[in-house]
């Protein structure tokens, strides 16, 4: 036996010094595709251009028929989601898909590239992915997009909202795949489709189209709805009075309390503000111009500045008002309209002072934040080469909340993820509460057989039915070489936010471990641990005899669990492939992700384990199970022995030793809490005086010495 453990000792030192030389050898994923391959996916009559100096991504064209010399035409780009947005499954590593987009934002093509997704590899097989990816073709980056559970009839609702069909038992990982999508669209959309820098169009406000309210301009003006800004010559002067300009301005000098500007702004393409400021005619004439998604604003002035200049051009940008959102910057484009006004009370505005800016729906303006507008004011020092001296005067508008509504929910992040499953969280949340309350107080909870028995088969149910078959929260290897695949290739863990389930349960079971060790799970809250007791009691109840191994043979297999664990951990290192045959020594994505719908070989051996478990009690879970023995290592952290034992424990008493299944106490009485799977067997057998011997040998002297003290007299 010694000679075994320095023999595995070496090997597992072997081992990590393998895994340290892979780490440093290991290298970032990228793109597989070349221009050849997607020639081959998008024929005639399309091409495929250059890849980009700047972005990982080609653009297509396709012949302009409409001029003579057969000119191509850009219609969009495709590129590999691994190469703008690599975010990792629950495998460890991404997701590549294929996406191609168009000029406005919609997708024309969605496809796999490679995946490792434990759901889908081997288990529900890649056709549920493929069928799911292929709903985003003529979806658009612009709405909404909720993904449903289960088949409900994808719908394309409107411009601003999509419904996508799920695939029951695999909505974490086809989150993650959405926000792969999405985030790498997003990524081309800003650099090449105009979309505004660091905004998401699923997450921004809407204007309500039917708000329908009844204002005066002067009502509009003093509500705030119309942003007003009043500039004398001696506010401007003032401004530049720390500058090289100061004093250049001679009108200013002559005249300081004349108005520089008088300056009127605000959002006209919202309903319950153009109708009340535009004639019928006008606000016809705007509606007609601009797209449902798009923003116009209505700028105003009167004073000796105004906004467009002299040498503006209509149709064109102003250079003398700028609008930002957030601190970036929002183009806006003269839309040379002539409109009139509803009424006019008294502001003293022409034609020429009224100007509408069209601002194009995918530049990502927010209504629902503040609109920042600067009015910069340039002076001019010198005469042959002049100086620019430029200073910025500011008016910021915001728009009530009634005319507007914030989208519900968030598919691009993982928050959404934990807002649909508050329900099933909260049923978690409270059987942990419960399992925690019965732990620390032991004593009360093994004080009777009969109760302890029944609190257990109860508590086993709920981890089977609820935490396993129902809400999917098996802990699996997986979430450790996912995490190590992760860690060596230096991508983010945020993955781990989209299944709350695994994250609640991990973070639980972390805690565990600091006090009971790694009992706590493997005994209570693992759903096929759970399934092999349940089992397990009813092969006793059929009178199917237990075999109990020989202590030196149980130590020996025990060691098969670890050298699994290495195995795994060092394929994670090199190759998932590898890894995706690796973790299915685990029979967890058979027997509780997909309730044995799997084929024949995974199921025969799932059931192979049940069959050996009615025999070598929990076979699996300890001998072969390698996130146990990641889980025993980790225990190694425990800070409490929180098993009571008596001095009699171990010499003479061996009571527990023979009734522990898992075979954790050794003979002098010590208890292996590597091995041990908090059943409390042991616990119960201390606490009764039927059952303990010194227990019962104090009872029985209890009864004893009364009598002798009788007989004396």
């Amino acid at each position: 036996m010694a000679a075994l453990l320095v023999q595995t000792g070496r090997t597992l030192r072997s081992v990590a010094v393998t895994l340290l030389m892979l780490l440093t050898a290991c290298c970032a994923l990228a793109g597989v595709m070349t221009r050849e391959d997607l020639a081959k996916r998008f024929p005639a009559p399309y091409s495929i251009g250059e890849k980009d100096a700047v972005m990982p991504i080609w653009p297509i064209f396709e012949p302009n028929f409409q001029q003579k010399d057969s000119a191509r035409q850009l219609i969009g780009y495709v590129f590999e989601s691994i190469d703008l947005a690599p975010v990792p499954g629950f495998s460890g590593v991404p997701v590549n898909l294929l996406i191609a987009m168009d000029q406005q934002g919609n997708f024309l093509d969605v496809s796999v590239l490679s995946q490792h997704e434990p759901v889908f590899v081997a288990g529900l097989g890649e056709g549920p992915m493929h069928a799911f990816v292929s709903q985003y073709k003529g979806l658009s980056l612009k709405q909404n997009i909720k993904i449903l559970v289960g088949p409900h009839g994808a719908k394309n609702l409107s411009p601003q909202a999509a419904e996508l069909d799920g695939v029951t038992r695999a909505t974490a990982s086809l989150r993650i795949i959405n926000q792969s999508i999405l985030s790498s669209a997003l990524k081309v959309a800003r650099k090449k489709l105009g979309f505004a820098e660091g905004r998401d169009p699923e997450l921004i406000a809407r204007v309500k189209p039917d708000v329908a309210e009844s204002h005066s301009i002067k009502e509009l003006i003093a509500s705030g709805l119309i942003g007003r800004l009043t500039l004398s010559n001696a506010d401007v002067e003032q401004k530049f009075s720390a500058t090289g300009a100061a004093g250049l301005d001679a009108e200013a000098a002559a005249h300081p309390q004349d108005p520089f500007i008088d300056l009127y702004v605000t959002l006209v393409s919202v309903p319950g503000i153009g109708r009340n400021l535009l004639s019928q005619a006008s606000w016809d004439k705007l509606q007609s111009r601009i797209d449902p998604e798009d923003h116009a604003v209505l700028v105003m002035s009167k004073g000796r500045y105004t906004v467009t200049g002299e040498n503006f051009l209509r149709g064109s940008t102003p250079d003398r008002i700028v609008l930002k959102q957030d601190l970036l910057p929002i183009e806006m484009r003269d839309l040379n309209l002539d409109i009139t006004l509803r009424d006019d009370p008294g502001l003293g505005l022409d034609r020429e002072t009224l100007s509408i800016f069209r601002i194009i729906g995918r530049s990502g303006l927010d209504p629902s934040r503040p609109l920042d507008f600067v009015l910069p004011v340039t002076r001019l020092k010198g005469m042959i080469f002049p100086e620019k001296i430029v200073q910025d005067f500011s008016l910021s508008l915001e728009l009530p909340q009634r005319f507007y509504t914030v989208p519900e929910g968030d598919n691009k992040s993982w928050s959404g993820s934990w807002r649909d499953r508050r329900f099933e969280l909260a049923i978690l949340l409270l059987g942990l509460a419960v399992l925690t309350v019965a732990l620390i107080l032991q004593k009360n909870l093994v004080a009777q057989q009969r109760r302890f028995t029944l609190f257990r088969n109860l508590y086993l149910l709920y981890t089977l039915s609820f935490i396993g078959w129902y809400a999917q929260g098996q802990l699996s290897i997986v979430n450790l070489t996912s995490v190590w695949q992760a860690v060596i290739a230096g991508r983010s863990l945020s993955f781990y936010l989209y299944d709350p389930m695994t994250v609640t349960l991990t973070l639980f079971t972390f805690v565990s471990l600091v006090f009971w060790g790694r009992g706590t799970f493997c005994g209570w809250l693992c759903p096929f641990g759970a399934l092999q007791e349940l089992a397990a009691k009813l092969g006793q109840a059929l009178k199917i005899r237990q075999i109990r191994l020989r202590p030196a043979t149980d130590r020996r297999l025990k060691w098969l669990k670890y050298l699994m664990l290495a195995v795994i951990l060092a394929s994670a290192s090199f190759s998932s492939n590898v890894t995706d045959l690796a973790v299915e020594v685990e029979p967890f994505k058979t027997a509780i992700t997909l309730n044995f719908v799997r084929s024949w070989p995974f199921v025969v051996y799932a059931l192979g384990l049940l069959l050996a478990n009615l025999f070598v009690y929990k076979f699996f879970c300890r001998y072969l199970c390698p996130l146990g023995a990641g889980l025993a290592l980790l225990g190694r952290v425990r800070r409490l022995d929180w098993i009571p034992r008596r001095a009699e424990c171990g010499s003479p008493c061996q009571a527990c030793r023979h009734q522990c299944e898992y075979q954790a106490i050794t003979p002098s009485g010590q208890i292996q809490y590597d091995e041990c799977f908090q059943c409390m067997e042991c616990v119960v057998i201390y606490a009764s005086d039927e059952r303990c011997a010194p227990l019962m040998l104090e009872k029985k002297r209890a009864r004893v010495v009364p009598i002798q003290a009788v007989n004396v007299k």
